[in-house]
């Protein structure tokens, strides 16, 4: 299927949320945007959409501009390096936003709306008994416009709705799908302008692709049921739409929408993980599309001239980790040896650690031919392997000078708290992350000892590394999150975990009694 091309240059866009690590959806998404752009001699933009204050950091959008770059999705405008439709941040765009929210209000499109906390928790609590979906019932829909102007002047706390049509329908037309068809009735008067001045992703988006000119907005699968109100407001303002491409989801290996509980999503992990950025673009580039001759092995170049949005499957593409190792080995094994060379030191020396990490070091390398196994832990994606894998069942005290320790079941429970934690940290530095683990070995009722060495274990793999909140630190969340997880995901296999431990424990009792035995006949020989 070809997409249309309007008149007007090419111009399109990824708008994400820096709220977290940055996501590989992100990359995907801009991945397609920006190939699109280059075949068509367009702008590929990025904005932050940073409307949600309270979540959103100057070090995730940090983040994400870092991974993008590393991925090689190199933008033509963007908060770093401006444009001239900016700002490109969204939360330094209130003004425009208040503007046209007012403008729906004054045309009848849109209205305020003062209902209160309570009272849509007792509305949503009587449609969910009643076994209905959720949805606003127009309460203030219909009151006097100077009524509601003179409340929300007087200082009342108010949002401003959409006023969906409540009759007829609203036909999406997505170049993936064709025509797709939502009843008016059964969509919700969605919230535009929030309480605190700042808009939704529907009203922000809206207006910024209209003002920024976007032609083709090509985004997730996941915003296909929100575009009739995103048409309902192009009509409302007496805009032309852009054309809509809804990407299919990247799905994990059961097929649910890709999470990182089940698979690391965070962009950082992979650079820290040793994958190559080609090597990832060119995997996300099989993600639902194929080439025209079948080649795995391609480059961005060759994406951008083969892109033909008539070879997207909407089956929701697998992402599937031992494929992109597969991908990855293909281009490291296609590098003349110099130039592999030059890229593992650059692994190890550009990422913005090499100094952390041989400083935590340090003391344990006697000669620079040590560094290799003392700086393993902080890079690659690490495996759980060999009898240290006894201590992720958490050590709680000791009984009769034989240790005791949690189920696999408590065990995980206490890996999957600190990831709750560490997760939620806004600074992922050894002071946070030391608060973390106490309270979490605490809420557990283990000891620290054992605590802290069951979260050794898990992140470097071994029972003996440099400080461990430094350790974690300088390993960064992504990967630090990533062997967490799946230390938690061995264990919830409790009757195979439990086995194991049991048979490391007998072969280690074992050993202990022939070094006993030995130690004896030698004394007796003596």
């Amino acid at each position: 299927m070809s997409i249309p091309t309007p008149r007007q240059p090419v111009r399109v866009r990824i708008a994400p949320s820096p709220t977290g690590d940055p996501h590989v959806g992100t990359a995907y998404i801009a991945l397609f945007n920006l190939a699109f752009a280059r075949q068509h001699g367009g702008q590929f933009v990025l904005r932050i959409e940073d409307t949600d204050q309270k979540r959103s950091t100057a070090a995730s959008e940090q983040a994400i501009l870092r991974s993008l770059a590393w991925c090689g999705l190199q933008w033509d405008e963007g908060p770093d390096i401006g444009g001239p439709y900016g700002p490109y941040r969204q939360s330094e765009r209130a003004a425009i936003y208040a503007e046209h929210a007012e403008q729906l209000i004054e045309n009848g499109r849109a209205y305020r709306c003062f209902c209160t906390a309570e009272r849509l928790d007792a509305m949503r609590a009587a449609q969910k008994a009643a076994g209905e979906d959720w949805r606003y019932d127009g309460h203030c829909r219909d009151q006097d416009q100077q009524q509601a102007a003179a409340r929300a002047a007087a200082g009342e706390a108010c949002v401003v709705r959409l006023a969906m049509p409540q009759s007829g329908e609203t036909a999406v037309p997505d170049a993936l799908r064709g025509e797709v068809r939502y009843e008016n009735f059964r969509v919700d008067d969605q919230i535009l302008l929030k309480s605190d001045g700042l808009p939704t992703y529907h009203l922000a988006n809206v207006v910024d692709d209209h003002l920024m000119q976007i032609t083709h907005v090509i985004r997730a699968e996941e915003w296909l049921n929100s575009t009739p109100k995103h048409l309902v407001l192009y009509d409302a303002f007496g805009w032309e739409p852009p054309v809509f491409v809804h990407m299919p989801l990247l799905r994990n290996a059961d097929r649910s929408k890709i999470s990182k509980r089940k698979n690391p999503t965070s962009l950082e992990y992979y650079q820290r993980a040793g994958i190559l950025p080609e090597a990832f673009l060119n995997f996300l580039g099989m993600l639902g599309f194929s080439m025209p001759d079948e080649a795995e092995f391609f480059d961005f170049d060759a994406f951008v001239a083969a892109l033909d949005f008539g070879r997207i499957s909407l089956g929701g593409p697998v992402f599937d980790l031992d494929r992109l190792q597969h991908i990855n080995g293909l281009w490291i094994r296609a590098m003349a040896p110099d130039r592999l060379a030059a890229r593992v030191a650059a692994y190890f020396a550009e990422d913005g650690r090499s100094t952390e990490v041989a400083a935590l070091v340090a003391e344990r390398i006697g000669s620079l031919g040590d560094w290799p196994h003392h700086a393993a832990p902080f890079y690659g994606p690490g495996v759980l392997a060999g009898p240290e894998t006894r201590y992720l069942l958490v050590g709680c005290g000791s009984k009769k000078k034989k240790a005791v320790r949690l189920s696999a079941k408590a065990s995980r429970a206490f890996f999957e708290d600190l990831i709750a934690r560490l997760e939620g940290l806004p600074e992922f530095t050894a002071e946070p992350i030391e608060a973390a683990l106490r309270e979490a070995v605490s809420a557990a009722g283990a000891g620290v000892g054992d605590g802290f060495m069951a979260v050794r274990v898990a992140i470097t793999g071994r029972t003996a590394a440099p400080g461990l909140y430094e350790t974690i630190a300088a390993m960064g969340r992504a990967l630090a999150l990533v062997r967490l997880r799946a230390a938690a995901a061995w264990l919830a296999q409790p009757a195979s975990a439990q086995a194991e431990i049991d048979a490391l424990e007998r072969d280690l009792q074992a050993y202990r009694d022939a070094l006993g035995h030995a130690a004896e006949a030698e004394g007796a020989s003596a």
